[in-house]
């Protein structure tokens, strides 16, 4: 079943996340995820939204998002995301 990880969060320190983003990338090649959509400051329609970046990331199933999330190329990189920004991200089944 396909899954979307959402993350939603704000940019403290943009150095460091532009650090995390430039290397972003290469860590995708070889685990099926496609980047759907990363907006800064996407346009809120409706309710209240503090966050500065979300990015949509869809993979065929839970099992290739945990072997690129826990991947050694990506725990790597996501300590500069942590230390950079404040969020969450979620993870969120397809329908069907």
């Amino acid at each position: 079943m396909t899954v979307y990880a959402l993350a939603q969060f704000t940019i403290h320190d943009r150095a460091r996340y532009e650090a995390y983003a430039a290397r972003f990338a290469e860590t995708m090649k070889g685990h099926n995820g496609r980047v759907l959509a990363a907006e800064e400051n996407p346009e809120v329609v409706e309710g209240t939204w503090n966050g500065t970046k979300l990015v949509l990331i869809e993979f065929p199933d839970e099992a290739s998002w945990r072997r690129w999330a826990f991947s050694p190329e990506y725990r790597a990189i996501s300590v500069e995301r942590e230390a950079a920004t404040q969020g969450s991200v979620l993870l969120v089944k397809g329908l069907g």
